[in-house]
């Protein structure tokens, strides 16, 4: 009788199924694929024989090489996994970090809240490493990876020293945005930004934020005005919200000229408000992103923006990632430069413009009617 006799008339074989089938204890089959130096080379060479004739494939969590490693690494989402991928920045740092993956025949596992909480993600992630994605370092996902001495990379936070991780220069972006309209004669200004966090006391802005504002600030500073003589509407980071937010902007009184958008996706969005409300961009309102997403190039106007290198970020995650996996004594610090890129969604104010009458603080998700 064959291993395959054996196997008849079961749907999936198990690790039960090939101990029998070659003569050995179930343990000796883990270990054969788990651990091969606890077997002999002869044991093994059964085991495996049998489990070829078997079909059979260890489960995910137990196909690991002789280094007790997975082949998977993991990205720890902030958002379900719908709401993350709603937002193109996403596909583009996960092309980058997919780029290692192929490179190193590895796969990728995205890692998003688990009933809310990310540390459970983390205990039930099969991964050999996590690049985390946009995450305040004092959050308890950070300590359990750390207590369970999982490797992992920051992306878009203020790293602890020793923690590998990837930053683009926030401040400086902004800070050139904010200059290009200021430099075209802007004064009323709004901006965009995404929502703080709300699992404090007191919501208060993640690492890139605060210094895409302090940019921001930095350029205001530089013709005599500060946060207090321009808006600063907080929303989510979706193409509606960016609609609903510019929506309201525009209903006070007086309008701004200008909009600095802290995401592309929320300035396509803004884009789309101002032409349903009958207003040309740029001609009464110009409009600025940050990210410079393919679709900045499409959109009409083509929008002004801050180039991000997205791709070449996820990359060189990836790259740290893989270091930090096989034990490499390094633990590298990375900022990506950003680049202004001029387009015709900016052009100088119809009427020369002052910040005399200042704008009142637009509340965070404001309900707003939507016009068709």
């Amino acid at each position: 009788m064959t291993a395959k006799d054996t196997h008849a008339g079961r749907h999936r074989p198990t690790s039960r199924d090939v101990a029998a089938a070659a003569g050995v204890s179930r343990s000796a089959v883990s270990f054969a694929f788990n651990d091969p130096t606890r077997v002999s080379t002869a044991t093994r060479e059964r085991i495996l024989a049998a489990a070829r004739e078997l079909a059979y494939t260890p489960p995910p969590s137990g196909r690991t090489l002789r280094n007790g490693r997975t082949q998977s690494l993991g990205v720890l989402l902030p958002h379900d996994i719908p709401k993350v991928m709603e937002n193109p920045y996403y596909a583009r740092f996960l092309m980058g970090l997919g780029q290692v993956c192929t490179r190193e025949g590895m796969s990728l596992q995205l890692t998003p809240p688990v009933g809310d909480s990310l540390v459970k993600a983390v205990r039930h992630a099969a991964v050999d490493g996590f690049v985390v994605c946009g995450l305040d370092t004092d959050r308890g996902e950070i300590a359990e990876l750390t207590r369970r001495a999982i490797p992992y990379v920051l992306v878009d936070s203020d790293a602890p020293e020793g923690a590998p991780s990837v930053d683009i220069d926030d401040r400086d972006g902004a800070r050139h945005v904010a200059q290009h309209l200021l430099e075209l004669g802007h004064r009323r200004i709004a901006v965009l930004s995404v929502e703080p966090r709300s699992d404090r006391p007191a919501p208060t802005y993640r690492d890139p934020l605060v210094r895409r504002m302090a940019g921001i600030e930095d350029a205001l500073a530089t013709v005599g005005l500060s946060r207090r003589d321009i808006t600063v509407a907080e929303v989510p980071c979706t193409r509606m919200d960016g609609y609903r937010a510019t929506q309201a902007i525009m209903a006070a009184q007086p309008r701004p000229t200008a909009l600095v958008v802290m995401a592309d996706l929320m300035a396509f969005g803004a884009i789309d408000a101002l032409h349903d409300l009958g207003l040309d961009v740029p001609g009464d309102v110009s409009v600025t992103g940050f990210d410079d997403l393919p679709e900045a190039q499409w959109t009409r106007p083509r929008l002004t923006t801050v180039r991000q290198p997205i791709v070449a970020k996820g990359r060189i995650a990836g790259d740290f990632l893989i270091s930090a996996i096989r034990g490499e004594d390094q633990h590298p610090h990375q900022v990506l430069q950003t680049a202004l890129i001029t387009r015709e969604s900016s052009k100088p104010p119809a009427e020369p413009t002052t910040p005399d009458v200042p704008y009142r603080p637009l509340a965070p998700q404001s309900p707003v009617p939507i016009r068709t």
